[in-house]
């Protein structure tokens, strides 16, 4: 890909540690050349505590805006300017949008997680969600699900280090929006099976079952899948995790994280120049063979 840098192409960039391995380049890149557009967007592999510098150098600079990966989702929301409600419910953020030297944090993963849902032809807006997970990807979906209109969600977790950062953006989604929100340690599997048999979606958040270890489900128990559960793995690698190729042996509907990570990167896309992403082209593109 050839492209024709400028004194006016403006700098659209990804931070985090490791990038090396992103797919953001390439599908932002060939995005601006389908529509014309005078930006170059670049992989900076930035360890968190570097992150203030980088951010003051972009702002600097006149970097139009910015993707932020792990680890420095959290702390690039202390070090924006203002916030959307999504970033400021999670403290966390993905996309950074420079107005003149002024950052405002979005989270878009949320916005990808509810496309790639629609995009499946399920609709859940009213109605229950059981959520695997309390770390970054299952928090951008929890809060996003919830200011959307999902009727309720009940989230499960072990008692980790995210666990008493859940119990607070629960409370601030109960207090906030009409969701009815619900953490449950992750350790009664009687009260997970009462929630997946009311449920319109069930979401695997976590990482359990990701390559290399593509054997490992975080449902053992494949009695509480039912036909009319739409199963979600946010894991694209392998593209069917034991956990989707066992839910659709019982009947269910299946999507995984690809278009997730797809339809996240055309929001950040719109937040910056306007336009919307030819997503058709992209997704043939650098998502079909995958």
């Amino acid at each position: 890909m050839s492209k024709h840098i400028t004194g006016h192409t403006g700098l659209l960039c990804l931070l985090g540690s490791p990038v090396a391995h992103s797919v953001s380049p390439e599908m932002h890149n060939e995005a601006c050349d389908q529509l014309g557009l005078d930006y170059s967007y670049l992989a900076f592999d930035v360890p968190e505590d570097k992150m203030p510098q980088a951010v003051e150098g972009l702002r600097t600079m006149g970097a139009r805006g910015w993707n932020i990966t792990m680890p420095g989702k959290n702390i690039m929301c202390k070090l924006a300017d203002k916030v959307s409600p999504a970033s400021e419910i999670s403290g966390a953020c993905n996309t950074i949008v420079n107005d003149n030297g002024v950052l405002t944090a979005y989270t878009t993963d949320g916005v990808g997680f509810m496309k790639a849902v629609a995009e499946n032809g399920v609709d859940i807006i009213g109605k229950k969600m059981t959520l695997l997970g309390a770390g970054g990807a299952a928090t951008a979906i929890l809060v996003q699900a919830a200011l959307d209109g999902v009727a309720e969600i009940n989230v499960f977790n072990v008692r980790d280090n995210f666990f008493e950062r859940a119990e607070e953006i629960v409370a601030k989604l109960n207090e906030r929006t009409s969701c009815k929100v619900t953490l449950h340690d992750f350790s009664d599997p009687e009260v997970l099976r009462a929630s997946i048999a009311d449920s319109a979606i069930l979401v695997n958040g976590t990482s359990v079952g990701m390559a290399p270890k593509t054997e490992n489900t975080i449902i053992t128990d494949t009695t509480m899948f039912h036909k009319d559960l739409f199963v979600f793995d946010v894991i694209y690698n392998p593209q069917e995790t034991r956990l989707l190729r066992e839910a659709k042996e019982a009947g269910c509907k299946t999507g995984n994280g690809m278009y997730m990570l797809l339809y996240q990167g055309a929001a950040s896309f719109k937040l910056w120049t306007g336009e919307d992403m030819p997503v058709e082209i992209i997704k043939e593109k650098y998502f079909s063979g995958k």
